[in-house]
Parts: structure tokens; sequence; C-alpha cells
């Protein structure tokens, strides 16, 4: 019999994921580095090969730099999640985004899809953060040329 609390860790950490996506396609830099741990890891290399950060203020100042002039859209979906104890936990997004650079016309429209790989830490304070996170591309595509085109992993 599942506890409830894991029920309630499940949910939270849900909760965490689905703030990612509104504070970065609305650009609360400072409140998406909240929801990551001091000493956090944000790999998106698939997207540019220096996409990797290490620390909160690390990560925003990428990401920041990166989307501060586009329009983004990210959306996740069928979320697994395992808990890893009464602190940590584990999960992998399938996810999808639409990123607009420049105006009419755009300069370069990105969209892709992929899997989210992540870890996650319960502080002190009681809040689920994201401890890792590495973006894996199965198709990226920027002005209509694939870039990356690839099947998940485990999807022989």
């Amino acid at each position: 019999m599942t506890d409830p609390r894991d029920a309630d860790d499940i949910e939270a950490i849900k909760r965490l994921k689905a703030d990612y996506f509104r504070l970065l396609d609305s650009k609360q830099w400072p409140a998406l580095g909240r929801l990551f741990t001091e000493d956090a890891i944000l790999d998106s290399r698939d997207d540019s090969p220096n996409a990797l950060a290490q620390g909160r203020e690390a990560i925003v100042t990428m990401v920041a730099t990166a989307l501060e002039e586009a329009v983004t859209s990210h959306k996740g979906h069928s979320p697994a999640i395992e808990l890893d104890g009464s602190d940590a936990a584990s999960g992998t997004w399938t996810m999808e985004d639409r990123l607009v650079f420049g105006s009419d016309p755009p300069s370069l429209i990105v969209e892709g899809r992929g899997h989210y790989h992540e870890t996650y830490l319960r502080g002190a304070d009681g809040r689920w953060r994201i401890q890792e996170l590495r973006l894996r591309r199965s198709r990226l595509v920027h002005n209509g040329k694939v870039l990356i085109e690839r099947a998940p992993p485990g999807s022989n």
C-alpha cells in the first residue's frame, strides 16, 4: 500500500515543474532561480554546446541570456517520478517547446521535443527543488531545418 505522503510529495514535484514552465515562459528569472538548489546543474547542451551551468545564479544567468528576447512556450507531459528516500526524488518528463526570436518576420523559430531527466531534493524548509535538469532532445528544428532527429532512449 502506498503511503499518502508519497502521493503528496509527487504532487508537490509536479507543481514545482509547472512553476518552472510558467516562470520560464513569463521570464520571472529570480523566482525561476528559487526553484533550483544552490548547487543545481542545468544541462541543455543538445541546444547549444556551451549550455551547461552549475549553481543557481549561473543557471539563471544562462537561461535569461539565452531566452530574454524570445517568446517561448514550454510544455511538459507524462511525468514519471520516483521517490528515492524521504528527501530525494528523480523524474522524467516528456517535453515540447517553441521559441520565437526576433519580430516581424522572426529571425529564428526553434521547435523541439525530448525529455527532461531530473533529480529533486527537499530542502530544510520542506520545499522540493530541482537539483539537476538534463534536457535530451529527440527532435530539434531551427527555421524548418532539422538539427537533431533521434529516437528517445529505450525506444529501439
